[in-house]
C-alpha cells in the first residue's frame, strides 16, 4: 500500500496481517452507593454525589457537568470545587462546572475536584483532568493504494482502514475509521498550524489489523 500526504510527498507501504484480532474481559459489578442510614437518635448521615465529568472539550465548545448529590436527612447542599480552571465556573447550588474554553485555554487541567456539603459533612467526587484541544482550519489529503495480499500471499478481502495522525511521529493519539474500502483517499480537517504526522493501517474483512505504515508529515 502506498500513502501520500499533499505538500509532503511521502510514500507509505503496508502488509497486511493474517493474525487474528481478539480480547475480552470480565465485567465487573457495580457497587451500589446508596447512602448510609442515619445513626442512633437521628445523627446526621453525610451526603453522597456521584458523576462521570466529560475530560476532554474543544476551544470554542461549551463544557457542562452536573453531579448528582443527595442527602438522606434532607440537608441543603451546597458545592464547592478545586482546580478549577479560569475558563470554568461553579454553580454552588447544584455543582453544575460550566464554561467555553477558548484558543489560548488548549492544555490540561488537572486534579479538579467537587465537594458537596450538608452543613457538617462533605462527600467529593474523585479528582479529574479535563483537556482543552485546539481547533484549526487546516487539511491534509491522504492517499493510498490498496493491498491485495495478505503477507502469507493469499487473497486479501478489504474491511476498511484507520488513519492514525497526531503532533508526534511517535505518538499518533487521534484516529480515523474509513468504513468503505473502496475509498482511496480521505481529506482530514480541522488542522491547527504546525507540523502533523500521518499513518495508515489497513483492516481484512475478518478484523485482522496491519502494522500502522512508516510516518508521513505535512505542515499547516
Amino acid at each position: 500500500m502506498k500513502l501520500q500526504v499533499t505538500k509532503a510527498g511521502c510514500l507509505i507501504v503496508l502488509a497486511l496481517l493474517t493474525a487474528a484480532c481478539g480480547g475480552g474481559g470480565d465485567g465487573e459489578t457495580a457497587q451500589s452507593n446508596a447512602p448510609p442510614p442515619p445513626g442512633p437518635g437521628g445523627s446526621n448521615a453525610p451526603p453522597t454525589i456521584l458523576g462521570q465529568p466529560s475530560t476532554s472539550v474543544a476551544a470554542g465548545q461549551a463544557y457542562n457537568f452536573r453531579p448528582t448529590a443527595t442527602d438522606s436527612n434532607g440537608d441543603t447542599l451546597t458545592f464547592t470545587a478545586a482546580n478549577l480552571p479560569s475558563w470554568a465556573a461553579l454553580n454552588q447550588s447544584t455543582g453544575a462546572v460550566t464554561g467555553t474554553p477558548t484558543n489560548s485555554d488548549v492544555g490540561t487541567y488537572s486534579g479538579i475536584t467537587i465537594t458537596v456539603s450538608d452543613g457538617t459533612a462533605t462527600a467529593a467526587l474523585a479528582a479529574f483532568a479535563i483537556t482543552v484541544t485546539d481547533i484549526g482550519t487546516g487539511t491534509a489529503t491522504v492517499s493510498w493504494t490498496p493491498p491485495t495480499q495478505n503477507t502469507d500471499g493469499s487473497a486479501l478481502a478489504l474491511g476498511s482502514y484507520v488513519i492514525l495522525y497526531g503532533r508526534s511521529a511517535s505518538m499518533l493519539d487521534r484516529s480515523i475509521t474509513v468504513t468503505n474500502p473502496s475509498i482511496t483517499r480521505y481529506v482530514v480537517d480541522n488542522l491547527s498550524s504546525g507540523t502533523w504526522y500521518f499513518a495508515v493501517s489497513a483492516v481484512s474483512s475478518q478484523g485482522a489489523s496491519s502494522n500502522a505504515s512508516n510516518v508521513a508529515t505535512k505542515t499547516i
